[in-house]
């Protein structure tokens, strides 16, 4: 007997979708939908930041000292509400599937770590992470807890501006305070220190492509989670499972640059979609 519960009619799509994700093999492609019931804003959704702010570019962060002055002061203000994210309903329900089975692999386009903070500790993170930074000199990595204690010591803890924080952490910050800011060197060479993360203009390390690659040729079907996958760097994966005849199943509120590539498509929350979703499949994957 089906003891599975049984779903509004506003949520009966995700039966077929959980129909095409029954059994074992299934790679996740998250991006900054997933993390919006966090209180993270996207990029490109129906209100995302972008269409009212550029984001620096690495171009610009490499070339100028007083783009570097901006970046990390606005950073600095912007990182308390990034730590203090909490994973949502459906972070916890990836990792759900996870633990029972029926997702192998976690891709995540989204940099704030809340699908590590859920338990998927193995998640690749294909545009980096901001808990991390990296000298461009010497190439030492660091927490960014270390880096803001050093931040504080030479401008004080950061009070809260008030500001919309943006996806990467960035907040919008008087000139003023951002002419005073003093920015920390490397501790070993006093080089530039970077967040450990894929910045607009920058591409994705070759070697991260190529594991992520993998895991898609791996996998049975692809589950795209809150993308846009206007970018590249997100959709030649679901290009690729498409081109070999994998199942892909993209759940976002509004249209997508892979919709075309897509077996299954939802248009609902991602919370209570992946919820239900995770109810439906059940414990143990079936057989395929």
């Amino acid at each position: 007997m089906d003891v599975r519960p049984r779903l509004s009619p506003m949520l009966a799509g995700v039966e077929d979708a959980a129909r095409l994700l029954a059994g074992r093999g299934v790679v996740v492609l998250s991006g900054a939908g997933l993390s919006t019931e966090s209180g993270i804003p996207d990029y490109r959704g129906v209100t995302g930041s972008l269409r009212r702010h550029r984001p620096m570019t690495f171009q610009e962060f490499v070339a100028s000292e007083e783009a570097r002055r901006r970046y990390w002061a606005r950073s600095h203000v912007g990182w308390r509400m990034i730590a203090g994210a909490e994973p949502n309903a459906g972070h916890r329900a990836v990792e759900e599937l996870r633990r029972s089975g029926h997702v192998s692999a976690v891709i995540t386009q989204n940099v704030d770590g809340l699908h590590r903070a859920a338990g998927t500790l193995d998640a690749v993170e294909l545009h980096g992470g901001l808990h991390r930074v990296v000298c461009l000199g010497c190439g030492r990595s660091g927490t960014r807890e270390e880096l803001e204690r050093r931040l504080n010591l030479l401008n004080g803890a950061p009070e809260e501006s008030g500001a919309e924080v943006k996806p990467d952490g960035d907040v919008e910050l008087p000139d003023a305070l951002v002419a005073a800011f003093r920015v920390a060197p490397c501790e070993v060479c006093g080089g530039i220190l970077k967040p450990d993360v894929v910045f607009f203009g920058e591409n994705v390390p070759k070697p991260r492509v190529e594991r992520c690659y993998a895991l898609v040729d791996a996998a049975r079907a692809l589950l795209v989670l809150g993308s846009s996958l206007t970018v590249m760097s997100g959709l030649r994966f679901v290009r690729h499972a498409a081109k070999h005849g994998k199942p892909v199943v993209i759940v976002n509120q509004g249209a997508t640059r892979g919709d075309d590539y897509a077996t299954a498509r939802i248009g609902l929350p991602l919370g209570v979609t992946l919820t239900a979703l995770a109810d439906q499949l059940g414990g143990a994957p079936t057989a395929v």
